[in-house]
């Protein structure tokens, strides 16, 4: 099981370069990962479950004792990033499904993504996972609204449909895990290494399949979307953390808000894209998109603010030896 747990470990940790790999793959030889697209809500419903069951009981009462940043963090992310898609989609006057698809990613909650990236960077876990588990549950009544006020130009959209799907694929999954962790704690301790490796997999499964059946439109709009995600996640990254030090949060804090405000649950952008948007096909191409580059400029990032504690340790121990 620790070789096992060693392995789940390096996926974890390396799932960007996989989750390119796993691309550029499934662009050139398309017909081995499309099929995968039937299943995306099975999927996302796996890497929910396994969230839930990562869920520590105390992650509810730090919630309640420290609200002060974590719901800070919340609220910029459920404003930062759906305004700057809705500002993308306009200023770029890209075509509805595309509009539609950055405004879905810009209103989704947090993923485990930033997680693991705020682990690497040397933030704040706690909050961070504090900030996924709130943006988390609030999700079925946040996301749906926020695409009906931002996307209604563009698409007719319910927001009960939309409400539904948040609750499936995501609220009751989670729950589920949560719940089996409380009833069967000792068996969720044995198999907890294997959880984060479903979640992995689950999304590395989701994206593959989407850029399979994607492959030919991707040729033709796959680069201005690059573009429009790239300056997304990275407005998101840089006002998180201007957010964070206009509020005055420690380091570790800053850098896990701006994480968790610039990374988003684009595997959830992706499903309610195919569950309630199948009109619009090309939707699911900008949560695709996004999966792949948050994970690569996360870890930049994260590789940045990790030099940095360094250099702050450093510089804190000189200071501490010369008084």
């Amino acid at each position: 099981m620790e070789k096992f747990s060693r392995i789940s470990d390096k996926i974890t940790q390396n799932i960007g370069l996989i989750i390119v790999i796993f691309s550029v793959v499934a662009y050139f030889v398309p017909d081995y990962f499309s099929w995968m697209t039937n299943y995306t809500t099975i999927f996302l419903a796996l890497a929910m479950f396994g969230m839930g069951t990562s869920i520590e009981a105390d992650a509810f009462k730090k919630i309640l004792k420290n609200p002060r940043d974590i719901f800070i963090g919340s609220l910029a992310q459920f404003t930062i990033m759906p305004l700057i898609a809705w500002i993308l989609a306009l200023g770029f006057n890209v075509n509805r499904d595309i509009a539609l698809g950055v405004i879905l990613v810009g209103s989704c909650p947090g993923g485990t993504a930033s997680n693991v990236i705020t682990h690497i960077a040397g933030g704040n876990v706690s909050l961070s996972v504090s900030m996924t588990i709130l943006s988390t549950l609030l999700a079925p009544l946040v996301t749906p609204f926020l695409v009906y006020l931002l996307a209604g130009r563009w698409v007719e959209v319910s927001i009960l449909a939309m409400f539904k799907s948040v609750v499936t694929v995501v609220l009751i999954p989670v729950l589920m895990g949560i719940f089996a962790k409380k009833l069967s704690p000792e068996k969720m301790e044995k198999s907890k290494s294997i959880f984060p490796l479903i979640s992995s997999l689950a999304i590395i499964l989701i994206i593959s399949g989407i850029i399979g059946a994607n492959s030919e439109k991707i040729a033709k709009s796959g680069l201005i979307v690059l573009l429009i995600v790239m300056i997304h996640n990275a407005l998101g990254l840089l006002l998180g953390l201007g957010v964070s030090k206009l509020f005055k949060m420690d380091y570790d804090k800053q850098t896990a808000l701006s994480i968790e405000v610039g990374m988003q649950n684009s595997g959830l952008a992706i499903q309610l894209a195919t569950a309630n948007f199948a009109l619009n096909p090309l939707a699911t191409l900008p949560g695709a998109i996004f999966s792949i580059w948050h994970n690569i400029s996360g870890s930049i990032f994260a590789s940045i603010r990790r030099k940095d504690v360094k250099e702050i340790a450093l510089a804190r121990e000189k200071y501490k030896k010369n008084r």
